[in-house]
């Protein structure tokens, strides 16, 4: 990198953006497991009752595996101190 004059601003990169493979593995994971938690998502997947699973309806199974894969990436995040 060459120096830098005192006339350019500063270089900054983004901290929105994920900067190692894990991190962006940590993203794009997150994303698309939470967009299975939306509205127009979860209607055509899950909005059932039936089956019934360990007395649960299936809609609510349905989001609890899925929010604790997304806790799942959170912690395999934190341990790769994304």
């Amino acid at each position: 990198m060459p120096p830098a004059h005192h006339d350019d601003p500063p270089h900054f990169r983004s901290h929105y953006l994920p900067r190692t493979r894990a991190g962006r593995v940590s993203t794009v994971l997150f994303l698309l497991l939470f967009a299975l938690t939306q509205p127009p998502l979860v209607f055509l997947l899950a909005n059932r009752i039936r089956p019934v699973i360990l007395g649960m309806p299936f809609l609510y199974v349905y989001l609890l595996a899925i929010y604790v894969a997304l806790i799942g990436v959170l912690l395999y995040a934190y341990r790769r101190k994304v």
